[in-house]
């Protein structure tokens, strides 16, 4: 099973959350951007629809697999802050 880390953080002249590499938006506030990252860590760990996804690889050979709607990560939040 896989684990992502929402980590609250300054950002620009404000306040965001990245996961992956990725950053959200910005927020006027830290509560704020807390409350957005607490709220993307619940979604994420929500389980889904059960469903046949199809993608393209890196060397463009398309593939068909089975996506559990179950199979979630397990999340937090860190707030070093």
């Amino acid at each position: 099973m896989s684990h992502v880390t929402y980590k609250v953080i300054r950002h620009e002249d404000g306040w965001a959350y990245s996961a992956d590499g990725t950053i959200s938006e910005t927020f006027p506030s830290h509560a704020a951007a807390l409350a957005a990252a607490q709220r993307a860590a619940r979604e994420q760990r929500a389980p889904g629809r059960t469903a046949a996804i199809e993608y393209e690889d890196a060397n463009g050979q398309w593939h068909t697999e089975l996506a559990s709607g179950h199979d979630r990560p397990v999340t937090d939040v860190e707030d070093k802050s």
